[in-house]
């Protein structure tokens, strides 16, 4: 019986750059709307190719016979995680923490792609040294801070699960 590769899970929020183009509709809008402000657009479609150039350099340290998936933050509730998946959260702390609730016990490597950027308590590793950490994943030879989940049940009925902090 043949088994499947294993598949990475790469999992990303929208940019700052793509949440304000859907937003504004066009880039002259959005453009418009930051300079009243006094912000420019540009540090943002910087950061944009920024981010995205960082996913590139992920992708490729996936082995090539890996299957690979993606999925935004925003279509989590929707995705169906396999058990065997590995789970790869590109961005911050807050993709790893809103992530873990989707998840029953499969791997999650945080990926910071913009250590300048962001300290990275959850998402701890650079890309380099990222092909490698696979291997030793998918081998059993990878070690895990193993992280627990809190559950709140409001008087409403109403669960909250969050992976560092509840508020209500």
């Amino acid at each position: 019986m043949a088994t499947l590769p294993p598949r990475a899970v790469l999992v990303t929020r929208e940019t700052d750059y793509e949440h304000l183009l859907a937003v504004h509709a066009t880039r002259e809008q959005a453009r418009f709307f930051l300079k009243t402000r006094g912000q420019d657009l540009q540090d943002l479609a910087d950061r944009h190719e920024a981010f995205n150039a960082a996913l590139m350099r992920v992708r490729h340290a996936i082995p090539d016979a890996w299957r690979v998936a993606r999925v935004q933050r925003a279509d989590l509730d929707r995705f169906l995680f396999s058990p065997e998946d590995v789970v790869i959260a590109v961005g911050q702390d807050g993709l790893v923490a809103n992530l873990a609730k989707y998840l029953s016990g499969q791997p999650v490597v945080g990926v910071n792609p913009a250590p300048d950027l962001f300290e990275g308590i959850l998402v701890p590793l650079r890309i380099e040294g990222l092909s490698s950490l696979l291997a030793a994943v998918v081998g059993g030879q990878a070690h895990f801070e193993r992280r627990t989940m809190a559950r709140a049940q409001l008087d409403s009925g109403q669960t909250l699960s969050a992976l560092n902090e509840i508020f209500v």
